[in-house]
């Protein structure tokens, strides 16, 4: 389902989120659609946010909301970064194909590591001790929103910087 369509509107609340969590994580796989490797690690702003860096610290979030939360595992029994930031560093052998697919796959992991669970349902949580779904879910929707502007003003900037007759309709943002 998608947000916009007339039977969300009236959906229960955990299908709105759903819907609105996943159109927000399509949109951020999406934005490195069209570009070359270089593209995606163009480094145009002072820390390490780069569109490829971004997608890989989208992965990291959904294994912190949705796996260390949920199942209380620590991060290093995960096999992810120890703070946010560490998360954007991009190693060389990251790839537009292979962040795109770790992403994915964390995506997938989520959506099964909550199924069975209602919004009230309260999870170990990490170190802000035990959390509600409901919490977890709109902290998501607010991050990948957050990143899916960035992402919507890193991909201009790198389109912008091609020459004139390359930019074509992949200038469309991506939210």
């Amino acid at each position: 389902m998608q947000p916009n369509d007339p039977a969300a509107f009236r959906a229960e609340l955990r299908a709105q989120f759903d819907a609105f969590i996943d159109e927000h994580r399509s949109l951020l796989a999406e934005c490195l659609d069209g570009l070359t490797e270089a593209e995606a690690r163009a480094s145009l702003v002072p820390s390490r946010t780069t569109l490829l860096g971004l997608v890989k610290h989208a992965a990291f979030v959904e294994r912190v909301w949705f796996d260390e939360a949920v199942s209380g595992r620590s991060r290093a029994e995960i096999g992810i970064p120890a703070t946010p930031d560490e998360s954007f560093i991009l190693e060389d052998t990251d790839t537009i194909a292979s962040v795109r697919a770790d992403y994915l796959a964390a995506c997938a992991d989520s959506r099964r590591a909550v199924a069975g669970l209602g919004l009230d349902d309260t999870v170990p949580g990490n170190r802000r001790g035990p959390l509600p779904l409901r919490w977890i879910c709109l902290h998501v929707l607010r991050e990948l929103a957050q990143h899916c502007g960035h992402a919507d003003i890193l991909r201009e900037q790198v389109l912008a910087a091609r020459p004139r007759g390359d930019r074509g309709a992949s200038a469309q943002p991506t939210g």
